[in-house]
Formats: structure tokens, C-alpha cells, sequence
């Protein structure tokens, strides 16, 4: 049975380069960068070979060739399921180079995409967590790996440290849910707009995040 497997890379271990295609209102935001490293032993203890790696790419770019979404979330779940409320943004594609999977993703105009661009737009450093699945040999191996998705996640302060869950901290915080419920009636609406930055920015301050 194959097993559910995730690995976080930070900003700086992904590489992560943050590019958009247009200024003000009407630009869309991207991330690029490292998505899952090859060869190596992570964090986790696990290895995953390069071969396994470029299939899984491979088979990714051939779902989106064909039309379907691959979305990601803010923070990653305990399964493989995509929550429709969560997602915040798009892979459109991913390539090899090197021993190393890349990848790019779009930021979409969802509630919590909206909280990833304000914080990428204030200085947050976030990082990427894979979401796939696959077999663990007893040497750490990985085979019959699959991408599901990549994630958007917070940057660790220090290593190992689990990532704050962005989602938990703003319904946690005061006023948290009436943001949340603004942002997701949020349209072109600059006074919407304006709270839903204000309303983040105090996210951040009460995470620590910079």
C-alpha cells in the first residue's frame, strides 16, 4: 500500500524566486523554484531517486497538458484530499534540472491566495511542501512515487520547526473569521481590498513571520 508522503523545502533551500506579469490590480503572481530534491537524504530520512522523480514530473505535466487543475493549498493537510476552501494557487508546470524536480505555480485570486500575495507582496519568505505518494524502502528509497500537488507553506524559524498553519492563525486571531469571510467576497472593490491587507498585515505581526 502506498504510502502518504510530504516534504518542505524553505525559501532559500527551494531556491524560490517570486516573479509577476504585469503591475497594480491586474498582475498575476507566480513562485518558482525547487518543488522536491533528488538524490539526496531529507529531513525525513527518505531518498528519493532521480528516475522516480522525472516520472513523477512527467506524469504531473501530462495532467496539465490535458487540461486538468493540479491546485495547492496553504499549509498541507494529513491526506491527499484538496480542499476546495484552502486552495490558494495552480502548478502550471514542472521540469528537471539537474538531479532536482522544478516547478512553477500561480498565485489565484482565492481567499487564500489573496493572504499569499499580501504576505509575498510584504516581504514573507514562504517555502514548498510537496504532497505526493509512494513506497519507503528499508534504506529510505522511495519508488512508485507520485506528485499530487505542492503546497504553500510558512518558513520554518528554525530547523525542523513545523510550519505555523496559516489558516489556523487567522481564524485564531481577533477578527480573524471576518477577514477571512470579507476576503472571500473580496472583488474589485478597493475598501474590501484595503481591509483584507490591513486584516493580513496584523497576521503576519501576530505570527512573527518576518
Amino acid at each position: 500500500m502506498a504510502l502518504y508522503l510530504k516534504e518542505n523545502l524553505t525559501f532559500d533551500r527551494a531556491q524560490m524566486v517570486v516573479e509577476s506579469d504585469g503591475e497594480g490590480n491586474g498582475k498575476n503572481l507566480y513562485m518558482k523554484g525547487i518543488f522536491i530534491q533528488g538524490g539526496v537524504k531529507n529531513a525525513n530520512e527518505r531518498i528519493y531517486p532521480v528516475s522516480e522523480i522525472e516520472t513523477a514530473v512527467q506524469t504531473l505535466n501530462e495532467q496539465i497538458a490535458s487540461g486538468h487543475s493540479v491546485l495547492g493549498e496553504v499549509d498541507h493537510p494529513d491526506d491527499l484530499k484538496i480542499n476546495l476552501d484552502r486552495v490558494s494557487h495552480m502548478i502550471t508546470n514542472m521540469w528537471m534540472d539537474g538531479p532536482n524536480g522544478f516547478g512553477k505555480l500561480k498565485i489565484l485570486p482565492t481567499p487564500m491566495g489573496q493572504l499569499v500575495q499580501t504576505m509575498l507582496d510584504s516581504g514573507v519568505k514562504l517555502g514548498v511542501s510537496s504532497r505526493g505518494s509512494g513506497n519507503v524502502e528499508g534504506d529510505g528509497r522511495v519508488s512508485d512515487f507520485e506528485i499530487v500537488t505542492v503546497d504553500v507553506v510558512a518558513q520554518p524559524s528554525a530547523p525542523n520547526a513545523y510550519p505555523t498553519a496559516i489558516y489556523e492563525g487567522l481564524m485564531n486571531m481577533r477578527g480573524g473569521a471576518k477577514v477571512f469571510e470579507i476576503a472571500r467576497e473580496a472583488s474589485a472593490d478597493q475598501q474590501v481590498q484595503k481591509y483584507l491587507r490591513e486584516g493580513v498585515l496584523r497576521l503576519i505581526k501576530d505570527l512573527k513571520l518576518k
